[in-house]
């Protein structure tokens, strides 16, 4: 599998952005951690070559929106992965934690229909390969504690908080964009039915 690799400039640190030939992502790792995130590689595709040079601009941009506080733009960006269908439904439901909040290790397994197999989802989440865009770092312990961050706890405890900086705002937006999708001579209904 032939992969490209574009290092990018976050706001702590340099990023590794792994895709392959249609632009998919499939590797997101923090460089101080590039050897987890080869290993991974390995793992999950076997014999791979990685150039480095310029990945997708849409994921570039999108990164860039993010840590600039537009935190839901990763949400919809296309991501590929191997590893098992266990490991592909976790984080797939990694994927539907709200930016701005956590769930313990049993939340998420519960959500995925699977009570009692929290270890088991941890350790799926660990093996993610994709940081960030598959937001294995909202997923805390039971007591709240930040625990088990393969790219470590102070990138985790950075992107919480950064989350959580920005996540009114978000909701603001979704707020606004609801209420201007609703047709004008309905919201005149709705308005004089409040002051009648």
């Amino acid at each position: 599998m032939r992969l490209q690799l574009e290092r990018f400039a976050w706001p702590v640190s340099e990023l590794l952005v792994v895709t392959d030939d249609a632009g998919v992502l499939r590797a997101l790792e923090f460089a101080d951690h590039e050897s987890r995130m080869r290993r991974l590689l390995r793992l999950h595709y076997g014999d791979y070559k990685l150039n480095e040079g310029t990945g997708p601009r849409s994921i570039t941009h999108a990164l860039d929106a993010y840590f600039s506080g537009s935190i839901d733009e990763l949400d919809t960006l296309p991501t590929a992965t191997g590893g098992t269908s266990f490991q592909r439904e976790v984080w797939k439901g990694l994927r539907a934690i709200p930016a701005g909040t956590t769930l313990s290790y049993g939340q998420l397994a519960a959500n995925l229909g699977r009570a009692g197999s929290s270890r088991a989802v941890g350790a799926a989440n660990g093996a993610n390969p994709i940081a960030i865009v598959v937001p294995c770092h909202r997923v805390i312990g039971a007591n709240g504690t930040l625990t088990g961050y393969a790219s470590g706890l102070p990138h985790k405890q950075w992107l919480l908080d950064h989350e959580r900086k920005y996540a009114p705002m978000m909701a603001g937006a979704e707020i606004r964009r609801r209420i201007d999708a609703i047709p004008l001579q309905n919201l005149q209904t709705a308005l004089s039915a409040l002051t009648a």
